[in-house]
């Protein structure tokens, strides 16, 4: 089934910083229509990750699509386990209760999950041995790569400023105290009603606004504004401070609301059912 419901559209760029306040984080709102996505503002200054789980609740009722740009689950399939040799877990849900009850870091964080089992599982410099024996990758990750879209990131390389562990498992973390209260796809089908949860790169928004691979970024009003014109989006409300975080988040909102209606994203050729019960998929990966 391909939701049609959605007509709020929200991405959120994401941190696994240590500490409870974390100024990488982001989250960018819109409606449908035209008009630019506006950054929320935290309820305290700056976003924990908390704060960004109490927003989801509150919000779980409405037709509400929400992106989030960290890894909902390791790879399986290649290996047949997530964590060979640790733990059990054969789905997403069992994965996330495992990280979460091994995790003491405050905020829903995962850092020590990560520090205890380098070298183990997880690369976090050379002494843990070769990087290339880490580098194990989830389908769509494989997918992503076979399409153009770039060298993909593993959940188990933990170091260096392309890494996206530390946030994946902290989201992870989120994911299983949001429990059932909003569906995560394509883990649970789109919902025909209330909010949804789906994985997002906010470098598919990026390519999809004629941005070249290694440019990325978009660090000023202008640049910021030619992007959300190819997505059918009005001029944005002038920030008082641009960062890649907030123009991250910006953009991608714009490209969600423009392509949540497409079928080809939520049913994609490459994407199993075995795929989706045991690793997931990134939202806009054909």
């Amino acid at each position: 089934m391909t939701p049609t419901h959605f007509s709020q559209f929200a991405a959120i760029d994401w941190s696994g910083a240590k500490g409870a306040r974390h100024p990488g984080i982001a989250l960018a709102l819109c409606s449908a229509g035209d008009a630019a996505p506006v950054l929320v503002e935290p309820p305290r200054g700056v976003w924990s990750r908390a704060d960004i789980l109490h927003w989801l609740r509150d919000r779980a009722g409405e037709p509400l699509l929400v992106g989030f740009d960290f890894s909902f689950a390791a790879p399986f399939i290649e290996r047949g386990a997530y964590l060979p040799g640790e733990t059990d877990a054969t789905d997403p849900r069992a994965l996330w209760a495992y990280v979460d009850h091994h995790s003491a870091d405050m905020d829903l964080g995962a850092a020590s999950f990560l520090e205890a089992r380098r070298g183990r599982h997880f690369y976090l410099g050379a002494a843990d041995g070769v990087k290339a024996d880490f580098m194990h990758y989830r389908r769509c990750e494989a997918q992503y790569n076979a399409n153009g879209g770039g060298k993909p990131s593993t959940v188990y390389d933990a170091i260096g400023a392309a890494q996206v562990a530390k946030a994946s498992f902290a989201g992870m973390r989120l994911l299983h105290h949001l429990a059932r209260a909003v569906p995560v796809w394509p883990f649970d089908s789109p919902p025909p009603q209330g909010a949804c949860v789906v994985e997002i790169y906010t470098t598919i928004a990026a390519r999809a606004a004629g941005m070249r691979k290694g440019l990325s970024k978009l660090r000023d009003g202008a640049a910021l504004d030619t992007a959300l014109a190819t997505m059918g989006s009005a001029p944005h409300v002038p920030l008082a401070r641009y960062t890649d975080h907030a123009t991250d988040a910006i953009l991608t909102a714009a490209w969600l609301r423009r392509s949540a209606a497409r079928e080809d994203l939520w049913h994609p050729d490459a994407l199993t059912a075995q795929i989706a019960r045991t690793e997931g998929w990134t939202f806009g990966v054909t």
